[in-house]
C-alpha cells in the first residue's frame, strides 16, 4: 500500500482544510435565518435563500475534516510515536477546548441571552448564569454552550481512541494489505446512518467521526485510493454536487417532507462528496506558496475565532440597520473575515494567546 511517507507534504491536504473551513463565516452567518427553527446565538427569521447556503454544506463539511484529520494522523505516526501524538494533540485541542468554552463562550451566550430572550443583566452575573444553565446546549438561551469547540472535544477523544485502535490492528497485520478499488471506497459509505445515532450529542456522532477518521488513515492516506479518487472526480464531483442540490430542494424549497428520500440524497451527499473533494484537491490543489501557507498556519486559529465575531457583528449590525437581511449578511460576513484574521495576527504574536489557541509560530524572518 502506497501511503504517505515521512518528509513529504501533501499540500492539497492543507489547502483543502484552509479552504473548507473559510465557509463557516457565510455558514455561522446563515444559520440566524434558518427556516427549520434551530436554535441560533441570534435569530431574525427564517429565510430559504440564505437557509440553502447551510444545507448546501452541512452534509459533509464536518465529515471532511475529520477525514482529513484521519490523513495528518496517519503522516504524524510515521514521525513521532503514539505516545508523543497524543501529547501533541492534548496541547493543541485540550487547552484551546478550555479557552473556548471558558472565555469566548460565556460571551457569546450572554449576546444570545439579551437578544432572545431579553436579558438585561451585566455580563459577570451572566457569567454565573451559563455555567449553571444546562437546556439544549445550544447556548441560544444563555445556557451552557460548547459551541464550535464540541470540535476539538470531539477531535481529541477521537485521536485518543483511533490511536489505540490503530495500535492494536497494527498487531494483526492491518497495515499490510491491497488498496481498496474505487467502488469499495463507495461501498465504505453505507455504514454512516446506522453510526449517525451512536454516541450521539446533539446530532454530532461520536462512532460516525470516528468512523470517517479511521478511514481517512487508513484508506484516503493510501495515494492509490486518492490516484483514483482524482482520476474520477468529475463524475464523482457532478454526482455529489445532484445529490446535494436535490437535498438542497427537498429539505428547503419542496414544502413537502419527503422523509427516507431526503435521508438518502444527505448521505449521498456527504460521502460521495468527500471523495469527490479529496479527488479535486488532489489534482488542483496541490501548489505550494506564501498565501496558502500564510492561510495554512491561520486556519486552526481562524476555525478557534470566527464564530464569536459573527454573533458580535450581528449583534451590532442589527442595532444599527435593523431587520434588514441583505446588508446584515453582507456586512457580517465581511466584518467577520476581517476580525477574524486580525485577531488571529494578535493571537500568532502574542506568546501567551498563542498557548490558550494551541498555535505555534514559525517566523518567516531568517
Amino acid at each position: 500500500m502506497r501511503t504517505m511517507t515521512a518528509g513529504v507534504r501533501r499540500h492539497y491536504i492543507d489547502n483543502l482544510r484552509w479552504m473548507i473551513l473559510l465557509i463557516l463565516i457565510p455558514y455561522h452567518t446563515a444559520m440566524a435565518w434558518n427556516v427549520w427553527d434551530e436554535p441560533n446565538y441570534i435569530f431574525f427569521e427564517g429565510n430559504r435563500l440564505l437557509s440553502s447556503i447551510v444545507v448546501l454544506f452541512s452534509p459533509y463539511f464536518m465529515p471532511l475534516l475529520f477525514v482529513l484529520a484521519g490523513i495528518s494522523t496517519r503522516f504524524a505516526l510515521q514521525k513521532r510515536s503514539g505516545r508523543q501524538y497524543l501529547a501533541e494533540r492534548v496541547r493543541r485541542l485540550l487547552v484551546p477546548f478550555l479557552f473556548g468554552t471558558i472565555v469566548l463562550m460565556p460571551v457569546m451566550c450572554y449576546i444570545a441571552d439579551r437578544f432572545n430572550c431579553g436579558y438585561d443583566g451585566g455580563f459577570f452575573r451572566h457569567y454565573a448564569v451559563f455555567f449553571t444553565k444546562f437546556t439544549d446546549l445550544t447556548g441560544a438561551d444563555g445556557g451552557f454552550s460548547l459551541g464550535q469547540f464540541w470540535f476539538l472535544l470531539y477531535l481529541l477523544v477521537i485521536s485518543a481512541a483511533g490511536v489505540g485502535i490503530i495500535t492494536l490492528l497494527k498487531k494483526f497485520g492491518a497495515e499490510s494489505r491491497r488498496p481498496l478499488p474505487l467502488w469499495a471506497v463507495v461501498l465504505l459509505g453505507l455504514p454512516l446512518p446506522l453510526l449517525s445515532e451512536v454516541l450521539s450529542v446533539g446530532g454530532k456522532s461520536l462512532a460516525e467521526y470516528l468512523y470517517l477518521f479511521l478511514l481517512g488513515y487508513y484508506v484516503f492516506a493510501d495515494e492509490n485510493v486518492m490516484d483514483k479518487a482524482e482520476k474520477y472526480r468529475l463524475p464523482l464531483f457532478g454526482l455529489g454536487v445532484a445529490a446535494t442540490v436535490l437535498n438542497v430542494y427537498l429539505f428547503i424549497w419542496s414544502g413537502r417532507d419527503f422523509g427516507v428520500l431526503n435521508t438518502v440524497t444527505d448521505y449521498v451527499s456527504e460521502w460521495v462528496m468527500v471523495i469527490a473533494l479529496l479527488g479535486m484537491a488532489k489534482r488542483y490543489l496541490g501548489f505550494s506558496g506564501k498565501v496558502s501557507g500564510y492561510m495554512s498556519t491561520r486556519s486552526f486559529l481562524f476555525y478557534i475565532w470566527h464564530f464569536i465575531w459573527v454573533v458580535l457583528a450581528q449583534y451590532v449590525l442589527y442595532g444599527l440597520f435593523g431587520n434588514n437581511t441583505a446588508v446584515l449578511f453582507a456586512c457580517t460576513v465581511i466584518a467577520s473575515y476581517i476580525m477574524t484574521f486580525v485577531y488571529c495576527e494578535i493571537s500568532i504574536r502574542i506568546p501567551f494567546l498563542r498557548f490558550l489557541t494551541g498555535t505555534k509560530y514559525k517566523s518567516n524572518k531568517k
